[in-house]
């Protein structure tokens, strides 16, 4: 949830939000690829590995332990899609509306429980918002 103190000044009641939205780190990137065997073809390659997940709507790579997404229909010119981890998809979108943000992509159950949303910032950078049951931080040996 977002408090924001009272005050006259936009900017300075802006600095004073709290933020009660817990980022739980990145999860996903997803990338445009409207030739979509050419990129998994690169992607295959450069990485050393087959797609664990391969349709012909989306295509998922296990980069290090997070995912590294294909997306025939995204929009090259958008660029990368991130995505942040978080408990609550929903409240998250909420948070980032009532900070000044507007709906890129409605919260949506994207199959197996895991849900996303996009919210376009004021600067006019697209945040992603992630809820992965299944997801499990990478154990880093060192």
């Amino acid at each position: 949830m977002i408090v924001p103190y009272s005050g006259d000044d936009e900017a300075e009641t802006a600095k004073k939000t709290v933020m009660s939205i817990r980022l739980l780190g990145l999860r996903t990137v997803i990338y445009p690829a409207p030739d979509l065997e050419a990129v998994k073809t690169w992607w295959s390659k450069f990485l050393g590995v087959a797609p664990y997940f391969d349709e012909p709507f989306y295509v998922g790579f296990n980069a290090g332990g997070y995912e590294l997404g294909l997306l025939p229909d995204a929009d090259p010119a958008a660029g990368a899609l991130t995505y942040w981890g978080v408990d609550d998809v929903a409240e998250a979108v909420a948070a980032a509306l009532q900070a000044g943000a507007l709906e890129h992509n409605a919260a949506t159950d994207v199959g197996d429980g895991i849900i996303t949303a996009t919210v376009t910032t004021p600067s006019g950078s697209i945040v992603g918002f992630i809820f992965n049951p299944h997801f499990e931080l990478p154990i880093i040996a060192g």
